[in-house]
């Protein structure tokens, strides 16, 4: 197996943990506090019902397993947070790793040797390795390398 194979699949463990983790952060210690704020509100049973309360009377007489269709906004608010500390952590980590990505490439980065040199006569710059100048053909030492 590839390492990076490997890699991929702690990530993916990893980050369904961190799902659980932040999932639990979100509706057993944010949420609560926000809805005691907001008047006692459970924000897992915020939910818009589209029957009026006599239609689901009806409708549960017809058939006891009936089940009202309603709009769960609270649920998704709550989701909506979950992802977005998520999304937050991420971008975090994609930073950090970047800064330290461009910290090893400078580290790696060798000053480059240099290819040219200086004429003493004419101050023209001609190949490190030239024993005459091109522009003024005067004699230079001998191969000097800087």
């Amino acid at each position: 197996m590839r390492g990076n194979v490997i890699d991929l699949a702690v990530g993916v463990i990893i980050g369904g943990a961190f799902g659980k983790i932040v999932t639990s952060l979100v509706n057993d210690v944010i949420m609560p506090p926000i809805g005691r704020i907001l008047g006692g509100a459970d924000f897992k049973h915020l939910k818009i019902q589209l029957y009026s309360q006599e239609k689901i009377d009806q409708l549960k007489v017809a058939d006891a397993s009936f089940v009202p269709p309603v709009i769960a906004y609270g649920q998704f608010i709550n989701v909506l947070i979950d992802f977005l500390i998520v999304a937050f952590c991420i971008f975090m980590l994609v930073k950090v790793i970047n800064i330290l990505r461009r910290t090893e490439k400078k580290k790696d980065e060798a000053p480059a040797e240099p290819t040219e040199k200086e004429c003493p006569y004419c101050l023209s710059m001609i190949p490190i390795k030239a024993t005459r100048c091109k522009h003024c053909t005067s004699q230079l030492e001998a191969v000097s390398h800087g």
